[in-house]
């Protein structure tokens, strides 16, 4: 997507990779929507630690953010032993996939690059394979968005005001984004529309990044509390809801994302008002059952307790919000059932939620 800062407009996308220096090249989403400023991880150590820290994150953006993680920890390997090497990429692997529990992509982005390496025969040609491949998820993650944009341009009508929640833009992948993807379509086909963007406490991705990022795209829209969804919804000011995805069940089509989306999903529900779950295929977790098996990932107190922001003297700060002798519960995300689910928006068509596993392999699984 572009960027304009200071009056020059550039295309940046969020995850790319230097091969000269063989590091990991990421928007440091932390400090958006105040600075843009790219970042480079020069180990694979660094580059898990930029997703668990949030310096990257969205389901997209960190499959792709691991999947070059993996082809930068196997550039370093030194010598001709493939029984070293594949031991070595195992520890990289590992490193790379615990990085956040919740979010299929890595693990998906990982096993694709790791069976594309099983193709050489020699260390050198699995470690060039390796950053291919890498490439090759970033590209189809962008192509998948595109994608998802032209079949949910369709949900858009002209006046519409459509509630999204947390940010599944694209800086929650490597371009375009999920649930932005129908937005910008839509934008590029001449059609008025409104945003409504959840602010997503604790970490507040809605406020800083979803409104930083529509206000980049010139799309029309506001911050709301996140308790306000209700009452707009109540009064019919919204029309339709979009959302991402970390996983999304193939078997059952039930969805774990950012925490609220649960709640906002039983309130749609309430209202007769459409939700949808936009996915690139990546997303798509083929092997778990149901969805009290997906890990959520239970996150430190303190963004509960406090928030970051900028102060007077235009530093990024912390502040202590809550009464100082509380703890606090921060589970990072929640699970949306099916029947709550109108459609799921894929590169390949909306489907209800229980048709994906009957529709799986056109939707990319592989036994």
């Amino acid at each position: 997507m572009n960027v304009t800062l200071r009056g020059r407009t550039e295309a940046y996308r969020t995850v790319s990779f230097d091969a000269a220096a063989n590091s990991v090249c990421l928007i440091e989403q932390r400090l958006l929507p105040h600075e843009f400023k790219i970042v480079s991880t020069q180990d694979f150590r660094a580059t898990a630690r930029a997703i668990t820290d949030m310096v990257v994150r969205g389901a997209g953006a960190i499959g792709a953010t691991a999947a070059y993680g993996l082809a930068q920890g196997a550039r370093i390997f030194r010598g001709h032993d493939l029984v070293k090497f594949s031991a070595h990429v195992e520890r990289v692997y590992q490193t790379l996939a615990t990085a956040r529990p919740t979010a299929v992509d890595p693990v998906n982005a990982l096993n694709a690059v790791r069976r594309e390496m099983m193709r050489g025969e020699t260390v050198a040609e699995q470690q060039a394979l390796a950053l291919a491949a890498a490439e090759e998820f970033a590209n189809e993650d962008a192509r998948h968005c595109a994608e998802i944009g032209q079949h949910g341009a369709k949900l858009i009508r002209n006046g519409m005001n459509v509630l999204t929640h947390c940010n599944a833009g694209w800086l929650a992948f490597v371009d375009i984004g999920s649930a932005t993807a129908p937005l910008y379509a839509a934008q590029e086909q001449g059609k008025k529309f409104h945003v409504f963007c959840d602010e997503t406490r604790p970490r507040s991705q809605g406020a800083t990044l979803a409104a930083w990022e529509l206000a980049q795209q010139k799309v029309s829209h506001q911050i709301i509390a996140d308790n306000a969804a209700g009452h707009l919804m109540q009064r019919g000011e919204i029309d339709l809801v979009i959302v991402g995805s970390d996983r999304t069940l193939g078997r059952t089509g039930e969805v774990a994302n950012k925490i609220g989306t649960y709640t906002k999903a039983v309130l749609a529900a309430r209202h007769k008002i459409p939700l949808y779950v936009a996915i690139p295929l990546s997303t798509v977790d083929w092997k778990l059952k149901r969805g009290w098996d997906i890990p959520i990932e239970d996150r430190h107190e303190s963004e509960v307790l406090g928030a970051w922001g900028v102060n007077s003297l235009g530093k990024r700060d912390y502040v202590r919000v809550a009464n100082p002798t509380s703890g606090a519960r921060n589970p990072g995300f929640d699970v949306t059932p099916a029947e709550l689910i109108t459609g799921i928006i894929t590169p390949v068509g909306i489907f209800k939620p229980k048709e994906l596993w009957k529709r799986r392999h056109q939707l990319g699984f592989i036994n």
